[in-house]
This record gives structure tokens, sequence and C-alpha cells, in this order.
């Protein structure tokens, strides 16, 4: 991309050094008419400095979308090889050797584990497509928001350090309604408290909280991970973006998972915001009216 760059301005330089010359002879040829050749000089200048910002903005934005691209199938590549691997290995396991039937239970629970999780990616990719081309409808109905977010929250639910500790501490008040495309909204929440459970170290917990106030209802998702910088957040919910590059960045995943919670709710007049929780990690705050 430095190619046309140089190309570019090495152009623009000698347009404005011609102007300028013609200018000047134009001056020296006809003394009585250095007004109007400046103002129209000038008009010219403006509009070539005017086209030079707005095409260099132009590759700069095109610069980073191959880059975000680039990352993003790093990070698909990645996100896809590691769960077909480790269902692969699980498998193989069962085939070759005599478990015992619990073990195949926990062996056969862990490939379900890694089924969802290959199904969520996909589904997000699919509904970040559909959202990009303007196809996806949002069809709206009520719907228990309390009943959605329980269900999500024990999916997700994971023990890293003993069998009785839970990673998602959960608030969820009872019978909490909102009209909205559940689906959509599905994929909102579990992609919340997924980059919770992400961006936290283990045995860190997460907090989740759904409750009604004043006519509006309310859902935290707090972590105590490793937070987001004040420069950063502004830029969170763009399509690919993630901090870093996928050659240097430990955590899993795609850079949709944000991007599709800010267009879906954008979708419901649904407001998102971030915060810093205390002493470290992020805060989700999502308020529908």
């Amino acid at each position: 991309m430095k190619r046309p760059f140089v190309i570019f301005y090495a152009l623009i330089i000698y347009t404005l050094m011609e102007l300028i010359w013609w200018g000047y002879m134009l001056m020296r040829l006809q003394p009585d008419r250095t007004g109007m050749i400046l103002g129209e000089g000038s008009m010219f200048i403006i509009i070539i400095a005017t086209g030079a910002i707005l095409f260099h903005r132009s590759l700069n934005k095109e610069r980073r979308l191959v880059h975000q691209k680039k990352n993003f199938l790093l990070s698909v590549t990645h996100e896809l090889k590691s769960p077909l691997a480790s269902i692969k290995l699980y498998l193989e396991t069962i085939q070759k050797r005599s478990l015992t039937k619990q073990q195949v239970d926990d062996f056969v629970g862990k490939c379900l584990l890694d089924v969802d999780r290959l199904n969520d990616m996909v589904e997000n990719m699919l509904l970040a497509a559909k959202i990009e081309n303007q196809s996806y409808t949002f069809p709206k109905q009520q719907f228990n928001m309390s009943v959605l977010v329980d269900g999500i929250v024990n999916r997700l639910q994971i023990n890293r350090c003993d069998m009785h500790q839970q990673l998602i501490n959960a608030e969820i008040e009872p019978k909490v309604e909102v009209t909205g495309d559940k689906f959509a909204l599905t994929s909102v929440v579990t992609n919340l408290i997924e980059n919770a459970i992400k961006y936290s170290k283990p045995c860190e917990t997460v907090n989740v909280k759904l409750y009604s106030k004043a006519g509006k209802t309310y859902l935290e998702v707090a972590d105590h991970g490793i937070g987001i910088a004040d420069a950063e957040k502004s830029r969170i919910f763009e399509r690919f973006y993630r901090v870093g590059s996928e050659e240097t960045r430990n955590t899993k995943g795609t850079g949709l998972g944000l991007y599709i919670v800010k267009q879906v709710l954008d979708k419901h007049q649904a407001v998102i915001s971030v915060r810093d929780n205390r002493p470290a990690g992020s805060v989700f705050e999502v308020i529908f009216g």
C-alpha cells in the first residue's frame, strides 16, 4: 500500500508546482489580472488538497481493512482447528481404548462443548454477514429475557479450578420481559459473557446481572480480567477489530463478537457502554428502553 501513496503524492506535488509556476507566469504577463489569477489558483489548490486528503483517508481505511481481514482469517483458522483437533482426539481415544461408561460420558460431554463452540462461531459469522449485507430483518417478539440469560449462563458455566467453584456468578431477576429478536439477542448475551470469560484469568469470577428499573431492562456483564485501555474503548465495536495482532495474541476470537453486539443492540434501540471495573477488568452495561 506504500507505493500508491508515493506515486499519488508525487503527482500532487508536481501538479501544485506546475500550478504555481503557470500562475506566476500569468501574473508577469498580465499584472492587471493578479487578483483573479490568485483567486482561481487558490480554488484549484483547495480542490486538489481536499481530494488528496480524501484519497489518503480512503487508502488508510482500505489498508486497515486488509490488515483486519488478515487477522480475521488467522483467528478463524485457529478457532476451527483447535476444537476440531480436540474432538478428534476424544473420539480416537474412545475408539481405540477400553473406557468405562463414566469416562466415555465425560469425553462425549467435552466433545459436545467443542461442538457448541464451533456452532457459536459459525452463527456469529453468518449473522455478521447478514448484518453487513442488510439481509437480516430482526423479527421481534416479546419473550422472557430471564430464561434466555439463565440458559446461556448454565451452558457457559465452566469449572476451571475445582468442582466447587462457579466461574459465572449470576443475579437474574425473574420474569424480565423484553421485545426483540430472540435469536440475535441470544448472540448478544453469549458474546458478552464469552468475552468476559475469555479475557479473565483462570479462577476469576464473571458477574452477570439482569434486572428491571424504572421501566428499563439492564444487563451487566463484569469481569476482573485484563481490562480495556481508554484509547481502545471507542474501537472495540468495529468489525474485525482486536487489540494487537493474531501472531502475538493468546486469547481466542474472531473480532466479530462485539461488532455483532453493537449492531444488534442498535436495531433494538438499546444502549451499550463499557467502563473500568475495580480493581481490574471491564463492565459492559446494556440498557433496553
